[in-house]
């Protein structure tokens, strides 16, 4: 089994950036991809950022350019800086996992973002 614990959430003003941290409860090494969703009011859950074993990264278009997704292996944990936000980057933001040898999928509780116009 596996935790996934986001913090970094909160309030920010259009224009403004804030930091994103999923901390896992055992070596991300051996995750496959690693990465964030998030869910807005009313909206179905999307895929904002992940990266790969490997380091290759995926960007859903609104995002790119103003958030970056990294990890750092010895700390087990994942960040997304999102800079330059918009009012429509509001939502709660999960922490996604997928170990593909196990066949098994994590998420996070989630840490909400808001953004202010």
């Amino acid at each position: 089994q596996v935790q996934l614990v986001e913090s970094g959430g909160g309030l920010a003003q259009a224009g403004g950036s804030l930091r994103l941290s999923c901390a896992a409860s055992r070596s991300i090494v051996t995750f496959t991809t690693i990465g964030w969703y998030r869910q807005a009011p009313g909206k179905q859950r999307e895929l904002v950022a992940t990266i790969g074993s490997g380091g290759i990264t995926n960007y859903v278009d609104s995002v790119k350019g103003r958030f970056t997704i990294s990890k750092v292996n010895t700390k087990n944990t994942v960040y997304l800086q999102m800079l330059s936000l918009k009012p429509e980057d509001t939502a709660v933001y999960y922490c996604y996992a997928h170990v593909r040898r196990l066949g098994a999928d994590y998420w996070g509780q989630g840490t909400q973002v808001t953004v202010s116009s």
